[in-house]
């Protein structure tokens, strides 16, 4: 049985990542939220849903020494590049990104595809076809961090991906993991899980196989914890 999560401030997965909590800030509100990509990079296994993970090593200044998904923050470079990025269906990501941010941005949805792929190469080898991005979710880091990211979380089928390997200095590991099995290892206290993480691997531990996950219906209520939200709580 996978553990019911605490309200916003007062579960484990809310510490995981202590590190890079650093001082108080003085002015919460200056802080700025920066735009980032995450990608679940899933395939079929004989335990259930695998999906690759990265664990960060422990002097990193956020999400230290804590297990995350490929990805990083937008940068000026994937500005230039999304043009080129072609999808069959540009409504499925204007849709699906509605209520986030990056709807305010005139083809933001095109920048975000293009950090994925180059962030995604950039940390694992693996070349993705951004057509086969699914929007998932989108989280905001609390108010009150000394680095905030509006984070927008993809799906994708990867059974063509298990070269995937490691190639970032970010992380000490990464590998592809059962997602039954890295749920129990959070609960034995020998993972740990930040927030978005553990949410999105519960979500997603409900699934039997890929095309189930690719196939759902899904509304994406961004999180934004400064904001009330019903959505993993």
């Amino acid at each position: 049985m996978i553990r019911d999560i605490n309200p916003e401030g007062s579960d484990r997965s809310d510490t995981a990542d202590a590190a890079s909590r650093g001082p108080d800030v003085t002015d919460p509100e200056a802080v700025p939220i920066r735009p980032a990509v995450s990608v679940l990079m899933l395939r079929d296994g004989a335990d259930g849903l695998e999906v690759f993970i990265q664990h960060r090593v422990s002097t990193m200044d956020f999400a230290a020494g804590v297990v995350v998904f490929p990805g990083g923050r937008v940068d000026p470079i994937d500005e230039r590049t999304a043009p080129t990025i072609a999808v069959a269906d540009p409504t499925v990501h204007t849709s699906a990104w509605a209520d986030s941010t990056i709807a305010e941005a005139a083809e933001g949805w095109r920048v975000l595809l293009a950090t994925a792929v180059r962030e995604v190469e950039e940390e694992t080898g693996a070349v993705l076809d951004p057509a086969g991005l699914v929007p998932w979710a989108n989280w905001v880091t609390p108010l009150g961090r000394p680095k905030r990211f509006d984070t927008y979380f993809y799906v994708i089928a990867a059974p063509e991906l298990a070269a995937a390997h490691h190639q970032t200095t970010e992380a000490h590991t990464s590998e592809w993991r059962s997602i039954n099995g890295i749920l129990a290892d959070e609960a034995a206290g020998t993972l740990k899980l930040m927030r978005p993480t553990f949410v999105l691997l519960r979500d997603l531990s409900s699934f039997s196989s890929v095309a189930g996950v690719l196939g759902a219906e899904r509304t994406i209520d961004p999180v934004r914890p400064d904001f009330p939200s019903t959505r993993g709580s």
